[in-house]
């Protein structure tokens, strides 16, 4: 059977080598190279020739990101899986558009983690569990086909005055804050938030403020776009 080629970067020896002990017990898996930061990575891909790389969100010696921006540089086909506990939103958007093709959450079950290797290394995307089906899972696969997000978010329907609670939120006013700004009553508000959070299927008001900066970031970048080509 054809193994899978990985390459594992993780600065932590202990998960380095417990991560790469049970990827070795699969039949269809190899750790052909472990290193602990992103340094003279190229030297190291071009002598492994991996086919996947897992690399660790937070390393602490280098930025994950520009490690990512700089091996699809050089080997766009090989795939990269970025691992950690929680990402943010924009974090995720930012490495997927940089060419990440998987995320692995660090408190997955062994399953699941093979399970997202075996997926990407088949040509799939893998975004983490807990972002599937949310309008930000929408969001990141308009950007991997090269759309621009701003048409998914465009696209929910919100009324003014649900705008108007989304930006305060984001400028991280409190339900009463925003009653008092609004002239509304707190109850009031409190619809209106819930409202908001089943119109994005998003989960919490943190959602809400990254996905209103997402928004305004997208819009920006539009208008930018739109002013060039005058």
């Amino acid at each position: 059977m054809k193994k899978i080629k990985i390459l594992l970067i993780e600065d932590n020896r202990l998960l380095r080598e417990g991560i790469s002990a049970m990827l070795n017990k699969q039949e269809d898996m190899h750790v052909v190279a472990m290193v602990s930061d992103g340094e003279n990575i190229l030297k190291m891909i071009n002598k492994a020739n991996p086919e996947i790389i897992l690399l660790d969100l937070g390393l602490r010696s280098q930025n994950s990101l520009k490690v990512v921006k700089l091996i699809k540089y050089s080997y766009e086909k090989t795939k990269i899986i970025v691992m950690d506990l929680i990402p943010l939103q924009a974090d995720i958007l930012e490495y997927v558009q940089a060419g990440v093709s998987g995320f692995i959450l660090k408190d997955a079950n062994i399953e699941d983690f093979y399970k997202t290797i075996r997926s990407v290394h088949e040509g799939n995307q893998v975004l983490p569990p807990h972002l599937t089906g949310s309008l930000f899972s929408q969001i990141v696969e308009q950007a991997i086909n090269g759309d621009k997000p701003s048409k998914v978010i465009d696209a929910v329907r919100m009324t003014k005055r649900e705008r108007q609670v989304i930006e305060l939120i984001a400028d991280g006013s409190t339900n009463k804050e925003i009653a008092q700004k609004l002239h509304l009553s707190t109850f009031t508000v409190k619809s209106h938030v819930h409202n908001i959070l089943e119109k994005l299927t998003l989960n919490s008001r943190v959602q809400i403020a990254k996905h209103a900066h997402l928004s305004n970031e997208y819009k920006t970048t539009k208008e930018m776009d739109s002013s060039d080509n005058k």
